[in-house]
């Protein structure tokens, strides 16, 4: 597995998403009832996360359209798959709050 980056929490409920060089590529924003409002770095929304059953967070572009979802895996960890189901990332809790990510 190849590191891809890693987010850090911030102020509010907010996580910051950085690259593997420590720049900022985006945040996520809490919104209503457990959601999070995706955006770039510039501060444009790329979309939104919904919890949906076990755990799971159903993500969804700008339009609305269903792209993928996270679910919960071993130790705090995340698994992350595309509309297709196919995994796509993978996500370890940091050891100070946040993770990091990794391709499959």
């Amino acid at each position: 597995m190849k590191k891809e980056g890693y987010s850090s929490p911030g102020l509010f409920g907010t996580m910051n998403h950085y690259d593997n060089s420590g720049h900022k590529v985006g945040e996520s924003r809490p919104g209503l009832f457990g959601s999070m409002n995706n955006y770039d770095a510039s501060g444009h929304k790329l979309g939104h996360s919904s919890p949906g059953l076990f755990g799971t967070m159903n993500h969804y572009d700008n339009s609305g359209h269903k792209v993928g979802e996270s679910r919960p895996g071993l130790f705090g960890s995340v698994n992350t798959y595309d509309n297709s189901g196919h995994r796509t990332s993978h996500s370890d809790r940091g050891l100070f709050g946040g993770f990091n990510h990794y391709d499959k």
